[in-house]
Order: C-alpha cells, then structure tokens, then sequence
C-alpha cells in the first residue's frame, strides 16, 4: 500500500508570505450613504470614526484608509468616485483586506458586487461583510454574495417601486414639484413649486411678442444674444432649441404637464421620453402665468402652421409670407435688381412667376409701394375703428364658447381611463390564466376599439378646443392693436405684424388687405 505524507502550507493564503511571520494585513473600510440628508450624514462620520478606531485595534492589520462615498446612490459604481479608488489602489498591491457595513453598502447591484469581488480576489484581495459575517475568500462567500447582492437588488427595486408609487400618487392628487436648476421665468419656490421671478418673466413675454410678430426661433436667439440677455443657461449665446423650447413650455400658462419622462431600469437610471407607456397628469391653473392662456395656444398655432406652410414663413422680412400672387396663389419673395451698382433696389413679385409655360401677369412691387399701400388700407381701417371694436368684442364670448367641448372633453377622459384599465386586465389576465384565445381576441379588439374612437374623438375635440382659442386670441390681439392704433404718416412695423393676415396682389391699382378680424380692404 502506498504511503500518503501530508506536506503543511507554509504560505498564508491571506497575505503571501511564510506561516511563521508575522505581517500585518494592510486594511482599508468603505462607508457610504446615499442621501446628503442631515441623519444621513451623521451615519456617515459615525462609520468613517467606528472603521477607523476598529482596524487600528486589532494587532494583526494595518490601517489603510477609510475610502468613502456621500449621497451616492449604490445601484451600480459608476459614479461612486471613492469606490473606484479603493478598488484601484487594491488592483495596485496596496490593500491586502477591505472592511464594510453590508452586501447592500458595497454595491445593490449583483454583477457589479460580484465582477469587483473576483477582480479582487484574482489579486488575492479580500473583503469581509460585517452584518453577514462573509469573508469572500471564504470556500463558501460567493455563493452568500451572490444570495445577499441578488436579495439587497431586490430590496432597491422594492424601494424604487415605492418612490415611484409616492411621487405618481402625489402627481394624481395634483401635488406639483417641478425639479429644475434655472427655469427662466420662475424661482423654486419653499414647496419646489414655481414661483413668479418678474425680471426674468419680462424677457419671456418679449419672446412670445417677438414671435407673433412674425421673428423666427433663430431670429428671436439672434436679437436676445445681441442684447446681452443671458439664456436659461446662464450663458452669454442663445441657439433657436432654447427659444422653441421656452415657445412650447405649457407651464409659461400656468399649467404643468408631470411624467413627461420616466426611469426605464431602476440600476442603470437610465429615462426615457413617456410616449404613452406610462399616465401623464395635467394641472390647471397649478402657478402664477407669464402668458395668458388664448395667447400660449395662439403660439402652438401659429408654430403649427409654420410648420406645414410649406416654406411661407420665412422670419427674415416682415414682408415674407404675407403677399400672395391672386393669379397663381403662390407668395412673393425678394429680388435684388442692380445688386452691385448705384441703382440697386429690392422687389418683390411672384416666385412662381416664370415656373410654367405661361407666366403670371401680377406685377412686382416695391417695398416703398407696399408701405404706402398698407398706409392707406389701415388708416381706412383705423378710421372706422369705433364701429369695429365694440361689436366684435361682444361678440367673442359666443362665438368662441368652448364650455361644451369642455364638458365633452371630461366625459372622454373618463372613458379612456375606463377602457385603458379594462385592456390591462385584459392582457394581465390572459397572461396567466388559460383563456379561449379566440374569446380573448374578440374581447381585446372590442376594449381597443371603443379606446380608440374615444382617443380620436378627444383629440378631435382638443383640437377643436385650441383652435378657437387661438383665433379667439388672434382677433384680441387685432383689437388691442387697433385701439391703440393712429392715422399713420409713415410706415408702422408694429402694425403690420399686428393687424396683417395677407396681401393679395391682382393689379398695380388692385392690392387687397385681408386683417386679421377677416376683412379685406382694397388699398
């Protein structure tokens, strides 16, 4: 029978060197708190002072560091700067063991806490968990890590799911807190609520102004650079996305639109644009307004048509836009004639007037004639204006009442949230239970249908809704305008943005002024 000797480990599997010498195990703790709340903050001086008092105690290992992270949440280690660190100075052959609380302090995340335990340990780094007593280099610690990270995962998903469930109920109840840095407009108010900032909230009326006045985003961006006006930012160059952004903003009216984004993965934090995956909740009426509401839905408008115009709208003359060939329908542009000599000079005629076999007979128009024209059609206008203003003011409040859309509206709302509920529990339930798959087909294709002709018929009414109370606004704004209007000597830019709604070019001797109330006058 063969002799079996047993040879002793003379190297200690924990610091590399000889059994029979004395080294002490270099030790570094990691502390960290997620929050930056005051009570959090004290936990974090309590472990930074109990680690650091703890590994000089024990005669067997030598104090490191005690590396540590504040306020930083323990998903995953991407932005855990003092983390990081430990874990290359470990890497580096300078921490031989690392002390924490938990599993859950290390990391909540169970790739993340078990990719950085098997670096470590390749290196033959060791770390011991307190509260569940693991030591990694243990025969059975990666089996506890991967139990406790997979259980301490869980416990995050579980408090994530509870914050979101707290800030949608708070949303539901039309509870508002706005997170933001600088909204220009509005301060952060005691309750994270908006609260007026009146300077700021006199640049956002000049851009609403400059906009209906006929300034494209990128001409408004341009002005307010120009004028030292510092962005949302805080930064000396506006672009045309910070203008269009502030344009389309529901909450300059005094609205706010909540969830517009969500968090897709509670490890990663990742958001994501809410298309619909998930509710959104409107506010009315939730802050002090910057812009009137009829005027906010006059802008949507007004971008809207833009938007689909077809290149009408081109912001670059107040002109652009407005004159309308009433040959062909096409608009006018400019023409540079003599460009470079002494008789150079704008006009403006029909773009499309050479486009076909045969041309438009309207004729070009000089800036100088236009002005003129206009001077005549509006002091036409402005001499009868007493007869105009008061009729149509009272008319307003019938021929724009949307009390009944509005009524609709709600009753839609309600059916959608009754039939949107009743498609979830559709396909909850059939996810679980064995149904008739044909039964199920039938009953999800009638619950689908009936949400989406009460989706298109809410947006019909919507639409309808923001309709009038643009043209409702366009015409208060013609009004204003008028009112405040004199006989003119000489050209006004302000009134023809004001009261122009086109030009129609037929003759020399016939130009015809639409206003915006809808009445055409011929110069």
């Amino acid at each position: 029978m063969a002799k079996v000797t047993t040879i002793p480990a003379t190297i200690s599997r924990f610091t590399a060197t000889p059994i029979n010498e004395k080294k002490k195990r270099r030790t570094a703790a990691y502390a960290r708190v997620s929050t930056d709340s005051e009570e959090q903050l004290t936990s974090y001086s309590a472990q930074v002072d109990y680690y650091t008092n703890y590994i000089k105690s024990r005669d067997d290992w030598e104090f490191v560091s005690v590396y540590t992270d504040e306020g930083i949440t323990g998903t995953n280690t991407k932005h855990r700067e003092g983390f990081k660190r430990m874990v290359a100075d470990a890497l580096a052959g300078k921490i031989d063991l690392i002390v924490t609380k938990s599993v859950s302090r290390f990391a909540r995340n169970t790739v993340d806490s078990l990719t950085t335990v098997r670096q470590l340990k390749e290196k033959g780094v060791e770390i011991y968990f307190e509260k569940e007593n693991i030591w990694t280099l243990d025969s059975k610690g990666e089996l506890l890590i991967t139990i406790m990270s997979s259980l301490a995962q869980e416990e995050s998903r579980s408090i994530s799911e509870n914050c979101t469930w707290g800030q949608r109920k708070r949303f539901a109840d039309g509870k508002v807190t706005v997170p933001f840095k600088r909204f220009l407009g509005y301060d952060r108010g005691p309750d994270g609520n908006l609260v007026l900032n009146k300077d700021e909230a006199v640049i956002i009326r000049r851009i609403y102004s400059m906009f209906l006045q006929g300034m494209t985003p990128h001409g408004i961006a341009a002005r307010l650079t120009a004028d030292g006006i510092k962005s949302p930012g805080g930064k000396d160059k506006w672009n045309a996305g910070a203008v269009r952004s502030i344009l389309t903003n529901e909450k300059y009216k005094g609205d706010a639109l909540l969830q517009k984004s969500y968090t897709v993965d509670f490890l990663t934090k990742k958001k994501k644009i809410n298309e619909g995956e998930i509710p959104q909740y409107y506010v009315e009426g939730n802050h002090e307004a910057i812009i009137q509401p009829e005027v906010f839905e006059l802008v949507q408008q007004e971008l809207e048509r833009r938007k689909t115009s077809g290149g009408r709208h081109s912001g670059v003359h107040l002109f652009s836009g407005k004159i309308k060939c009433g040959q062909c329908g096409e608009w006018y542009g400019s023409k540079v004639w003599h460009s470079t000599d002494k008789y150079r000079r704008v006009i403006w005629r029909c773009n499309h007037k050479y486009d076909g076999e045969e041309k438009c007979s309207t004729p070009h128009l000089t800036e100088d004639e236009i002005k003129a024209m206009f001077a005549t059609a509006a002091n036409k206008l402005i001499g009868k204006k007493a007869a105009i203003i008061s009729p149509l003011r009272a008319s307003l409040d019938i021929a724009f009442d949307t009390s009944a859309l509005e009524a609709e509206t709600e009753k839609l709302q309600d059916e959608l949230m009754v039939a949107s509920d009743l498609i979830q529990k559709c396909i909850y339930e059939n996810a679980h239970v064995a149904l008739d798959q044909t039964e199920y087909q039938k009953r999800y294709d009638s619950l689908t249908a009936r949400f989406d002709t009460a989706k298109a018929r809410l947006e019909e009414i919507e639409n309808a809704i923001a309709d009038k109370k643009s043209r409702r606004a366009a015409i208060e704004a013609f009004l204003d305008t008028l009112a405040q209007a004199d006989l003119m000597e000489k050209f006004d830019p302000a009134l023809w943005c004001g009261l122009v709604d086109f030009v129609t070019v037929y003759d020399k001797d016939d130009v015809r002024f639409t206003f915006k109330d809808g009445q055409g006058v011929r110069a």
